[in-house]
């Protein structure tokens, strides 16, 4: 896929002010550690996350997604009324139905004739929507897209913890519900406009690749435990594995597609899952870790808002500079892959 005329103009983050250190999560586990005898410190050790952050149980999706939204207008100088589509695309939702995107359209004071629409694709739904949106961008058909997420692992976390500290699990046991244990939680939202809307500093989007595997759509999977509250069985193993052999194929796909090598992007922001899932990435790929900017250390994953919340860190942080190639790899359970290119203008 290519884009000509679309740029994203702003990408900003909210993120929660209650912090949960991996040695408070195996505090609460302490029931499961001392029938099993595990030793404290194996959580920041085998994922290199020495903490994450929450919302409280009372903070909506939706209202989550709002203090992003109202961050990414203000930094493109644009007000709600002046965006023609609103995209909500977290995994956390406020209910099944209506749309989270008719909350925060709300919330925002959107104009009434924004579309609005939830897409929902795991942890890769943000990026997905904003292809969607600069597919209509570039079409014309509409000028300026806002796209926006808001993510709590709260509720699986502390249903996690429960469950395991119930008994009946052995050590091989615990393992499908390690990964519930690095979630966290943020909220990221992003305007996407036609690139003579955009401010200096806009990214724009030259384009990229999309690649699904669906042989590994049991590797994680996750949903209601049946009314006692969220929970996930992930095989970590099978699942790093094959979503970076999906991540390879995609990356020589995307090469060819842009012109570009493991040498032309000065900065990569990756899905953020956790040190192991880092290193094998980059090795597989050919590129230098330094090139690498990480935020699962102190956030842990944090779904569909990954990997925006690490550009917009980046951005802030001065690490992305004008005339910078910057390439977005994002995965998502299900596996599916898409990677997007974009400069730095």
């Amino acid at each position: 896929m290519r884009f000509r005329h679309v740029s994203i103009d702003s990408v900003a983050v909210e993120l929660p002010d209650e912090v949960w250190s991996s040695e408070l999560i195996e505090t609460k586990l302490a029931p499961l550690y001392t029938r099993l005898r595990l030793h404290t410190g194996r959580l920041e050790l085998m994922t290199g996350i020495r903490e994450r952050r929450f919302w409280s149980r009372a903070v909506r999706p939706s209202e989550a997604a709002a203090l992003a939204v109202r961050k990414a207008l203000a930094q493109a100088g644009v007000g709600a009324g002046e965006i023609d589509l609103l995209i909500y695309a977290g995994v956390c939702r406020d209910r099944l139905e209506p749309s989270t995107a008719a909350y925060v359209h709300g919330l925002i004071g959107a104009a009434g004739g924004a579309q609005i629409l939830d897409v929902s694709n795991a942890c890769l739904g943000f990026l997905n929507g904003v292809v969607l949106a600069g597919g209509l961008v570039e079409s014309g058909q509409v000028r300026r897209a806002l796209i926006c997420a808001g993510e709590n692992g709260r509720p699986l976390v502390e249903r996690t913890i429960e469950i395991l500290n119930s008994g009946g699990h052995d050590r091989d046991g615990v393992k499908p519900y390690f990964a519930n244990l690095t979630i966290g939680a943020g909220a990221a939202a992003a305007v996407v406009c036609r690139d003579t809307l955009a401010r200096v500093g806009a990214l724009r989007l030259l384009g990229g690749v999309a690649m699904t595997d669906s042989s590994a759509n049991t590797l994680c999977e996750g949903g209601d435990d049946g009314g006692n509250g969220l929970t996930m069985q992930t095989d970590s193993e099978r699942l790093l594995e094959a979503g970076v052999a999906l991540a390879e194929r995609a990356w020589g796909a995307f090469c060819d597609e842009l012109g570009w090598g493991a040498a032309t992007p000065a900065r990569v922001i990756t899905h953020q899952v956790g040190r192991r899932h880092s290193q094998l990435l980059f090795e597989r790929l050919g590129l230098a870790p330094e090139k690498d900017w990480r935020t699962f250390d102190r956030l842990g994953n944090t779904g569909s808002v990954s990997l925006p919340t690490a550009l917009a860190l980046a951005r802030d942080a001065g690490a992305v500079s004008a005339g910078d190639a910057v390439a977005l790899l994002g995965i998502g359970s299900g596996l599916g892959t898409l990677m997007l290119g974009v400069r730095c203008e």
